[in-house]
């Protein structure tokens, strides 16, 4: 896209702009003149106030911006005071961002006469998977008429060019060009990646590195130059508003500060390069134009006057407000869920018995009738299959390829977007094909989605189903046969499902749609038909449509015998999954010895049924697919060992596969490897010795 300049722009913007550069001047250098009290690590925006602001005036309040660490002048820019920034700078209660929670210029914000915020971490390039996530899912609130606007929304990505070299970056441009969303990606080049230079990272600038996507225009501007900049980005916000389509602006920039206060500029740069940078400082180069343009340089000396004096004032002011207090550093880990106890009909009367993969088949399609914010998308889940598994057959005929349509293999994105469409208001259901290649798609779940409610102080709970097929059986090999709940089990801030039967599985996923927090569903392959022997129970009679069953229940789906517990002859197997299966098979050999709890989701955890059992029976085993060293097993094993010590008659047990780092394709091998009823039975028979 060319950038031809024809449009002047009114003195009235060029001295907004030059006060807010001498405030965020002001500020840098209040806080390094403080440095004792700003004592958390942070950035400014000096050398990139030009382009930054030259951005945040042309935006709506419908328009939604996510800001990088470096983009304070952003904020400024669409209305946030000093004071409120250094609320953050200095972690205090009233942050508005994040209540103290996260670093400055981290901003998160639902703030109706401002664009809005969707949150994101400090790990550079991640926000553009989210951030695509909200021009997807504002093109689709489009598409179907869900909201009314009163100007076409613009989303704006903020980055740094060395984050470019990211893969997960062109996941989002990949993204964005495909499916022709309404983005602009802002690249801000200062040439720098903390110590690295741009020689040492990359071949080429933002500019030429997205000249291969097809669909997504582009264009250079002067980042320093704020009349260029203002010029340019007003072109580019027009483009998208009218045009609905994906931009990337490259901005060429400056660091005047240092990379961070912690990173300081006499670490890593010469006084050649430092001399280079300076020459090029925003404001200077607008205080020079405007003197061109005939405005008295009293009132330039003036507006720097009146800066550096509301800085001081606001950082007085900052640094005397309260600190957050203790007790609440346990908010916003989840937004709280409507669902609470188990509703609805779990078995209606004449209901025919259903697989486990008809039942999330069917609960979707009834979700998906009710609420049209409701969608998925996935690798393969579209119309041609519906799921290698089979287990979106019919959706994608009977809700178009708008509402269910399959995705690239980029399991980052798949997941990532989900923050941004929950932002919007939606509720995305999508599909990682296989549990043993969610790896890629880590990164997105642990440091922008689970984190989100909790360091955006309960803004931005992402709400989203994330489905994992998972499990070993039947020779599926060492990339189709995995288990993975023990690396999300220590996710803090998503919730964990792992049905063993249809009934469980379609109340689950219910519940998971009403409730506000990130959920994965994790689905055994070898349940979804009851193909495998012995796993006949996984049909159940289907629920009714209201049928809901609470996270966080566990069932006791075997009894012992209350005889023999008196007598303290029994024992409890804890378990889930395909593990329920293996159970129920070795308790047929203990006549009434043995008691099974199905846990049904594994965070929350039922532990308070957990532990009243284990207290019953005085032994207990753990009972997991999984390989046994540092697993979710063991660490259960820890807790009930540590709340039930003075009840337990042995040491509580676990069991599960061999420590072998992958599923071996040869079904010998694979036997040798998984816990089964027989290997269970042995274990129940050696520790009901005690």
């Amino acid at each position: 896209m060319e950038n031809a300049l024809h449009e002047k722009v009114s003195q009235d913007i060029l001295l907004k702009a030059y006060n807010h550069m001498m405030l965020a001047k002001a500020m840098a250098d209040i806080y390094e003149e403080n440095r004792n009290v700003c004592k958390y690590v942070h950035s400014t925006s000096r050398g990139h106030e030009a382009i930054q602001l030259a951005t945040a005036y042309q935006l709506k309040k419908e328009d939604w911006v996510s800001p990088y660490y470096r983009d304070e002048s952003i904020l400024l820019g669409i209305g946030f005071e000093p004071y409120q920034l250094m609320l953050q700078l200095l972690a205090k209660a009233d942050d508005p961002f994040s209540g103290g929670r996260s670093y400055y210029s981290h901003p998160s914000s639902r703030d109706e006469n401002k664009p809005k915020i969707v949150h994101q971490s400090s790990a550079t390039g991640m926000q553009t998977i989210p951030t695509t996530g909200v021009a997807q899912g504002i093109k689709y609130i489009q598409d179907f008429n869900l909201q009314e606007f009163e100007n076409n929304p613009v989303v704006i990505c903020s980055l740094g060019d060395n984050s470019v070299t990211e893969g997960e970056v062109s996941e989002a441009l990949q993204f964005a060009a495909l499916h022709q969303l309404p983005i602009i990606f802002l690249v801000q080049d200062n040439e720098w990646g903390i110590s690295v230079t741009k020689d040492e990272a990359r071949t080429c600038d933002a500019y030429d590195f997205v000249a291969g996507f097809t669909g997504l225009s582009r264009m250079r501007v002067d980042g320093t130059d704020f009349v260029e900049s203002f010029e340019a980005m007003k072109k580019a916000v027009d483009f998208v508003r009218t045009e609905r389509k994906p931009l990337v602006v490259c901005a060429k920039t400056v660091l005047i500060g240092h990379h961070t206060s912690g990173v300081r500029r006499e670490f890593y740069r010469d006084e050649e390069d430092l001399t280079k940078h300076r020459a090029k400082d925003p404001g200077e180069i607008l205080r020079k134009h405007l003197l061109e343009t005939g405005v008295d340089e009293d009132l330039l000396k003036q507006i720097t006057k009146k800066a550096r004096l509301e800085a001081e004032e606001a950082f007085e002011k900052a640094k005397n407000a309260e600190d957050p207090k203790p007790e609440t550093v346990m908010q916003h880990v989840f937004a709280p869920t409507p669902i609470t106890e188990e509703a609805g009909t779990r078995e209606p009367a004449n209901g025919e018995k259903i697989v486990m993969v008809d039942a999330a088949i069917h609960a979707i399609q009834e979700l998906m009738w009710k609420h049209p914010e409701a969608l998925l998308y996935g690798q393969d889940v579209g119309e041609r299959i519906g799921g290698v598994f089979r287990e979106t057959v019919t959706l994608g005929k009977k809700f178009g390829s708008k509402r269910v349509f399959n995705t690239a293999i980029q399991e980052a994105y798949i997941i990532g977007s989900t923050a941004g469409m929950s932002a919007v208001g939606l509720k995305p259901i999508v599909e990682v094909q296989f549990a043993d290649y969610i790896y890629p798609g880590i990164n997105q779940l642990i440091t922008e989605i689970s984190k989100s409610s909790y360091l955006s102080g309960g803004k931005f709970p992402v709400s989203n189903i994330i489905r994992v097929p998972i499990g070993a059986y039947g020779g599926g090999g060492p990339y189709h046969s995995g288990s993975v709940e023990s690396i999300l089990a220590n996710i803090k801030g998503i919730k964990i499902a792992y049905p063993s039967n249809a009934a469980d599985f379609k109340g689950l996923l219910k519940a998971a749609y009403y409730d506000p927090n990130p959920v994965v569903m994790l689905e055994h392959k070898g349940l979804y038909w009851s193909k495998v022997p012995g796993t006949e129970d996984a049909k159940t009679i289907e629920p009714a449509e209201d049928y809901v069953l609470p996270f966080g229940k566990g069932k006791v789906i075997i009894e012992a015998d209350k005889n023999e517990t008196e007598k303290g002859r029994t024992l409890l197997v804890v378990t889930y999954g395909m593990g329920v299966y293996w159970a129920k098979e070795a308790a047929k050999n203990f006549n009434g010895r043995v008691e099974v709890i199905d846990l049904r989701t594994l965070i929350p955890l039922d532990e308070e049924l957990v532990f009243d059992r284990v207290k019953a029976h005085g032994k207990c085993i753990v009972l997991t697919e999984e390989q046994l060293n540092n697993s979710f097993a063991e660490a259960f094993a820890h807790r009930i060992s540590k709340n039930c010590f003075k009840y337990l008659d042995a040491p509580v047990e676990t069991m599960g596969s061999l420590d072998v780092p992958a599923v071996p394709i040869n079904l010998i091998l694979e036997k040798e490897m998984l816990p089964n009823a027989e290997k269970l039975s042995n274990k129940i028979e050696e520790m009901l010795k005690y």
